[in-house]
């Protein structure tokens, strides 16, 4: 059986095991189901299948309960954010609050996570509660931080950075590292598999903050979200340190504007290459996730995390990102 298919399998196990045995009250089966609904891609949960995958002797089950760990607490994160964000969708659907409210919205992700850490106490392993204990505060953090950042101009880099590893990838880390101690791997196969994702949550963030500003989504989220909700985020960075008076002004008169005009949007930031520089941003956490996943002995496990990593970085095919050639002012 192929490496691909094995892993396949496995998900669906995960997926089997998310649904199993939540409470009959009626309002919390609607609220969970609703949630799970929608499949998602699972990255973060294959991510540590692969991680854990090295040790043959670790019982699956302790392997498939780990992976819904992870994807409990991914979830739990998203409606979340949905609710901070008063996101109307979510992966192509109405999000909770939008069908509920805001309140259902944090209690049913509280309900989710409650749920992740009572997997957690079954598997036992102190390291890995700790890892996850660490990594669910540090997101909590990247939110606050994210949050205090709104509208602000002068934002810099590495808060930007900073952001983007609290908010992503410290989960993509804490997937891969637990699935890692999981097996008692050795110091070396842990470092190596943590810098990997820690790098490719890092890339994926990036990439979703490009798939922000496209004409047209695929992948069931709102396009420019970010720019109205006044998030200063890679593109809108790039493009607004490079920069005129007169363009900045423009640019400010975008920034947490609910009516923004999105082809004047896209033409003024792709003219001042903040899409540019993101992607080159993008392709300097592709390497470094490729550098680490290079020195992992395993040559199946080192294969799959490459081809993660490739796969991150050509999320451009599920959306179309393009400059509108329509008449604008000289600026």
């Amino acid at each position: 059986m192929k490496t691909e298919n094995i892993f396949q399998k496995e998900l669906r196990l995960v997926e089997s095991l998310i649904k199993k045995n939540f409470v009959k009250e009626k309002t919390i089966s609607e609220l969970y189901g609703h949630v799970f609904k929608s499949k998602g891609k699972k990255i973060r949960a294959k991510l540590n299948l692969i991680s854990s995958s090295q040790n043959k002797k670790i019982k699956q089950n302790n392997r498939i309960k780990l992976a819904a760990i992870i994807e409990l607490l991914h979830t739990a994160t998203l409606v979340h954010d949905d609710v901070v964000d008063n996101s109307p969708t979510r992966r192509g659907v109405k999000s909770v609050n939008n069908i509920w409210t805001n309140a259902h919205g944090v209690l049913i992700g509280d309900y989710i996570y409650s749920k992740a850490f009572i997997y957690m106490v079954d598997i036992g392993n102190k390291k890995i509660l700790k890892e996850l204990s660490n990594a669910t505060n540090d997101i909590s953090q990247g939110e606050l931080i994210q949050l205090d950042a709104m509208n602000n101009l002068k934002i810099t880099l590495n808060k930007l950075k900073k952001i983007s590893y609290y908010k992503t990838g410290r989960l993509f880390e804490a997937s891969a590292k637990t699935g890692a101690l999981l097996i008692n791997a050795n110091n070396m196969y842990v470092k190596n598999i943590s810098n990997y994702a820690k790098n490719l949550g890092i890339l994926f963030q990036i990439k979703d903050d490009l798939l922000d500003y496209s004409i047209k989504s695929e992948i069931g989220k709102p396009v420019f979200q970010d720019l109205r909700e006044g998030k200063v985020t890679y593109p809108f960075f790039y493009a607004y340190k490079n920069s005129n008076s007169n363009q900045k002004r423009e640019l400010e008169k975008m920034i947490g504007n609910a009516k923004l005009n999105q082809k004047n949007a896209i033409n003024l930031i792709t003219d001042l290459s903040g899409i540019e520089e993101t992607k080159n941003l993008a392709k300097k956490y592709f390497n470094n996730s490729i550098n680490s996943a290079e020195k992992i002995k395993d040559l199946k496990i080192r294969e799959e995390m490459i081809e993660l990593a490739k796969i991150a970085i050509n999320r451009e095919k599920w959306v179309l990102i393009l400059k509108i050639n329509t008449p604008r002012k000289n600026w």
